[in-house]
């Protein structure tokens, strides 16, 4: 039975973040867990690439394989090689246009490159407050239009005179059609992109090339900027804060992103089904690859609720300077089946909070062989998990057994 989702599409403000601007513990745990499952995230925004990237960060899409969709669209990056996969930029010659319109209303207009936003009003108070949300130095232009002399994501008009920016909205849209885009993503912002991108369209562009078919997707958000996706991917969900016109576009509705709505979605729709199939040990593997698993060659080769079962080499990484195996390295191995095991046993708003082992070595094992770890349930209790690991030769001599059990500290997320 393989998993019926591949990969997750979420939305960053009012989806993953709370309105404080932070990724709570629960959804930090829940979204780490799919991962390490084998299945892949995309945090999907209006915000800029570089107002995304510690985002993705924190939530290890760097290790797992992970993208961030970036201006609404208009780019996707690959966040372990930092590789542009698909990127649609507008036009310089459209800029003298745009700073005439912006300028003729009274608008401040600005865009964004690399860590910076160039401006006409450096001191606009939503123009601050942009620059301060994704971590980016602002930078005044008296000649915005030459001043952009490359071709940006995104441009962004600014007013809090709602009716003028609808006014322009539908100016321009007639004006521009076939070439730019041109909505309204909040009351004060006017938004102007390339033709045809948004964040669904952009979404079955990377879909495509990662050979992942739609029903395999997740979606989750709150605006309606977020609809297409939803209504794109095989299960929509809109948080519970969304307008009521996108949660009627959404297959299922779920709670605020003040109450973790993302890791409730999640924990249904996969977590929860996940107990119930194979682990991916291949994707295991390759998440650990660049951790103290991985340095130290240890791969694991069975996992059940229960069970988990890896080997480790006895080599240069391993041994002590005389040639047998390290007692430092049994217990990473130690902790590493363990470790996994309660993974797979908590439930889906339980996290593993921390572990102590102790054991110690009846024989030795030398440089040259592999050993293996075998890691069994005795206890399964409300808040620790109390595991047996025994380690053995490749010619199942035993080598090192708990003194203590392994206790895995478990806590609600």
């Amino acid at each position: 039975m393989t998993m019926k989702y591949k990969m997750i599409v979420l939305d960053v403000d009012g989806t993953l973040l709370t309105d404080e601007q932070t990724i709570s513990a629960r959804t930090r745990a829940t979204l780490l867990k799919v991962q390490q499952m084998g299945v892949r995230v995309v945090l999907a925004s209006g915000r800029p690439t570089h107002g995304v990237m510690p985002l993705a960060r924190a939530l290890e899409l760097d290790k797992n394989g992970g993208f961030v969709l970036s201006y609404n669209g208009a780019q996707i990056i690959h966040v372990p090689t930092g590789k542009r996969v698909f990127e649609r930029r507008i036009d310089p010659q459209f800029m003298a246009y745009l700073e005439r319109g912006a300028r003729k209303r009274g608008f401040t207009i600005f865009t964004y490159r690399e860590d910076r936003i160039v401006t006409s009003d450096a001191q606009n108070v939503h123009v601050q407050h942009e620059a301060k949300l994704s971590g980016m130095r602002v930078e005044e232009a008296a000649n915005w239009a030459e001043a952009v002399d490359f071709s940006p994501c995104k441009v962004m008009l600014v007013s809090d005179d709602e009716a003028a920016l609808v006014g322009l909205e539908e100016h321009w849209r007639r004006r521009l059609a076939g070439v730019l885009d041109v909505l309204r993503s909040e009351d004060y912002y006017l938004e102007v992109v390339s033709e045809s991108v948004d964040k669904s369209n952009t979404l079955t562009v990377l879909l495509e090339k990662e050979g992942i078919d739609l029903t395999d997707v997740v979606a989750i958000g709150d605006g309606v900027r977020d609809v297409p996706m939803l209504q794109l991917a095989g299960l929509g969900v809109a948080m519970g804060n969304a307008q009521d016109s996108v949660k009627a576009c959404a297959d299922v509705v779920t709670l605020t992103n003040a109450e973790d709505g993302v890791a409730v979605a999640l924990e249904k729709a996969i977590l929860a089904e996940i107990r119930d199939t194979a682990i991916p040990l291949d994707k295991l593997n390759e998440s650990g690859r660049h951790a103290l698993m991985g340095n130290l060659g240890i791969q694991y080769t069975y996992a059940a609720k229960g069970r988990v079962e890896a080997t480790m080499p006895v080599d240069e990484r391993t041994r002590q300077p005389f040639g047998i195996l390290h007692g430092g390295a049994s217990l990473a191995l130690a902790e590493t089946v363990a470790g996994l095991g309660s993974m797979i046993l908590c439930q889906p708003d339980e996290m593993m909070v921390g572990m102590q082992v102790s054991g110690h070595h009846l024989s030795s094992a030398h440089e040259g062989d592999t050993v293996r770890a075998v890691a069994t349930i005795i206890h399964k209790g409300r808040s620790s998990h109390v595991w047996n690991v025994d380690i053995f030769t490749s010619t199942d001599k035993l080598v090192w057994e708990e003194l203590t059990p392994a206790i895995c500290k478990v806590a609600n997320g």
